[in-house]
């Protein structure tokens, strides 16, 4: 394999642009692999540990484009170098309506001057230079959407405490979704406006939640997310907080959705004391936390997004709850499944997926590694290898290290499905399948080709392989739902209404497998 670098002087573009330029470059031309990356000290050490970073990318600065080409053609290397300077110079130049070249803002002063009446900016830079960027944009009195990673936490600790004192908002870093006033902000699914409002620590969850609303007949109100570590002791919940606080005096809203895994136990308990306040129904979901108590009426305990959804609705409308769906898997529709297959592998895009699964096949009595295991006792040693039942979040930075995310380019999914269904001790494999903006513009398309080939090995090799999908998305999303769907059961998924249903319905045909063995690495089901 031969692998080419250029280096790209002077010209900056955030992390969702240079990642949507690498999948159509690969979609295109064909390569191996396309990274590009900012020059700067972080993105090098990426590439080094990635086996990319080469000698003539050390002259590298922080605002130069890394350009990186890996293929065994030569002449598919030159030819995706041409691509990448084509869409980058084509993204570089925009034209007034007069047929004029404008001046595209470069800070964000000059954002705010040429946008007015703007209180919001979106911020996608590489993380080293996104605290200093907040902190200009909150000075200019706008609230922040930092998608950006990489952030020091005392820094994020420092942005909200200014934001707060300012009666301001800064929704990361690390913020994939929000709907604000009906604007998606990241990546975001076109849903119905409606008098549901949700707050998320988490964002795959939050789209999962606020698309199963929107296809229940209901709608969202706002969906303010937070940033995963926006609910640790340090930051003390400052966002989630400011969330609930604007969501009880919307009069848009009348009933209120909690999203996260389990926050710090002090920020549990000063969310819940202060959510008890709001003078509205409070749903709360804390992802793989054991079922609560509630302290009163006004609070409502879940323990999956489904169930989170349903009851979100049912306030809303003063009914009763819709009930969760069973499956009774049974062997009338199963495959044979030879002797030896008997676990299961989850391949999320969705790290929350990843969490809500896991805290399902626990409470059923299945012990499951994972990259991002909810107990520290079930890590998976090596992510590159399964063992076990293994629920595997694939955006984790074990598998995007100069790579695209995976609702963005599928192919770092694509290898792994392959190795999993060759693995003649795998009986089910769960996906997820993630539209909206910013996401793959068909997935399930992607993913077709290679699921077909699966099943058809399995079948050739004397062996059962359950191929189980869900889609997180709405008839409104780009990609359309009903679309996606239609495609996948086509090529032989089982597709359910959701991540819940996907999970609940892996364990029921686990439980019909011999038992797997003790796995050393996962000692406690707790």
């Amino acid at each position: 394999m031969t692998i080419q670098s250029r280096i790209r002087k002077n010209l900056y573009k955030d992390s969702v642009a240079l990642m949507l330029i690498c999948q159509q470059v690969v979609a295109r031309i064909g390569v191996k692999r396309t990274t590009l990356l900012m020059g700067t000290r972080g993105n090098k050490d990426i590439l080094a540990q990635a086996n990319l970073l080469q000698s003539e990318l050390d002259a590298a600065q922080p605002n130069d484009i890394m350009a990186v080409v890996e293929d065994d053609d030569p002449t598919a290397i030159d030819a995706a170098f041409r691509e990448i300077d084509a869409l980058l110079e084509g993204e570089a130049v925009k034209s007034s309506s007069s047929g004029g070249e404008t001046l595209q803002p470069r800070s964000i002063a000059m954002g705010v001057a040429s946008a007015e009446g703007a209180n919001l900016a979106q911020i996608s830079v590489p993380g080293a230079y996104a605290g200093a960027e907040a902190l200009k944009a909150l000075r200019l009195g706008l609230n922040v959407f930092l998608f950006s990673d990489n952030v020091a936490l005392d820094q994020e600790v420092a942005l909200k405490q200014l934001a707060q004192r300012k009666g301001l908002l800064v929704m990361g870093p690390d913020c994939g979704t929000a709907i604000l006033d009906g604007v998606p902000l990241g990546f975001a699914n076109v849903v119905r406006r409606g008098r549901i409002g949700v707050v998320a620590a988490s964002g795959t969850g939050l789209q999962e939640v606020t698309c199963q609303i929107d296809r229940q007949g209901e709608g969202i109100s706002q969906a303010i997310g937070t940033g995963g570590r926006d609910v640790y002791e340090q930051v003390g919940g400052r966002t989630m907080r400011q969330g609930l606080e604007r969501l009880a005096n919307d009069p848009q809203t009348e009933v209120i959705v909690i999203v996260s895994k389990p926050p710090a136990r002090p920020v549990a308990d000063a969310l819940i004391t202060y959510a008890q306040t709001l003078g509205k129904p409070v749903v709360v979901l804390f992802l793989g936390a054991r079922a609560q108590t509630s302290p009163s009426r006004a609070i409502h305990f879940v323990e999956t997004l489904e169930e989170a959804a349903n009851l979100a609705v049912a306030l809303a409308r003063a009914e009763a709850p819709a009930p969760q769906t069973g499956h009774a898997a049974s062997h009338a529709g199963l495959p044979a499944f030879a002797p030896g297959q008997r676990y299961v592998r989850a391949l999320y895009s969705g790290g929350t997926f990843c969490a809500e699964a896991q805290a399902i096949w626990r409470d059923a009595g299945v012990r499951t590694l994972s990259n991002t295991p909810l107990d520290p006792a079930c890590a998976l040693p090596n992510a590159l290898e399964s063992e076990g039942h293994c629920a595997l979040d694939l955006g984790d930075d074990a598998f995007t290290v100069g790579r695209p995310h995976p609702m963005i380019d599928c192919g770092q999914r694509l290898e792994r499905l392959a190795q999993e269904a060759r693995d003649p001790s795998v009986a089910v494999i769960v996906l997820d399948f993630v539209l909206g903006y910013g996401s793959h513009p068909d997935p399930a398309g992607a993913h077709a080709p290679a699921i077909v080939d699966a099943l058809r090995t399995a079948r050739s090799e004397g062996r059962g392989l359950v191929v189980i999908g869900f889609v997180c998305g709405t008839e409104d999303d780009p990609q359309r739902r009903s679309a996606q769907q239609k495609t996948l059961e086509d090529a032989g998924v089982r597709v359910v209404g959701g991540s819940t249903q996907a999970a609940r319905l892996a364990a029921e045909i686990v439980a019909m497998l011999p038992a797997d063995e003790p796995v050393a690495s996962c000692a406690s089901t707790q």
